[in-house]
């Protein structure tokens, strides 16, 4: 039987792999993947608390409101990432500030 202290640690597990992934890649693809695996975490942590206070739906609905912010952030994100990548020819925001510094010295 799961309880609430298994929610927990999923949660922290999730919160530390997602932190893990955004300060080791490169690639900002996958850094967008972790920063939506640390918004779940938080998530499955909002649900977990909540369930002790039963009768109250206040950390559900702050969890949906997460959930729609992680999908604006994600569409935003991705579109500024695509569009960096098609003028670039590079998703990898290390190599946007070699070009921005190359730029600077050819002008």
């Amino acid at each position: 039987m799961i309880n609430d202290n298994h929610l927990l640690y999923l949660g922290a597990l999730l919160l530390c792999v997602g932190l893990v992934i955004v300060i080791t890649r490169r690639n900002a693809i996958v850094v967008l993947m972790g920063i939506e695996l640390m918004l779940n975490a938080s998530n499955i942590n909002l649900v977990a608390f909540d369930r002790y206070f039963p009768g109250q739906l206040d950390g559900q609905m702050l969890s949906l409101f997460v959930i729609i912010v992680a999908v604006c952030e994600a569409a935003v994100g991705i579109a500024i990432v695509l569009r960096v990548y098609h003028y670039y020819d590079t998703a990898r925001p290390g190599d946007l500030n070699q070009l921005k510094e190359h730029a600077d010295r050819n002008s």
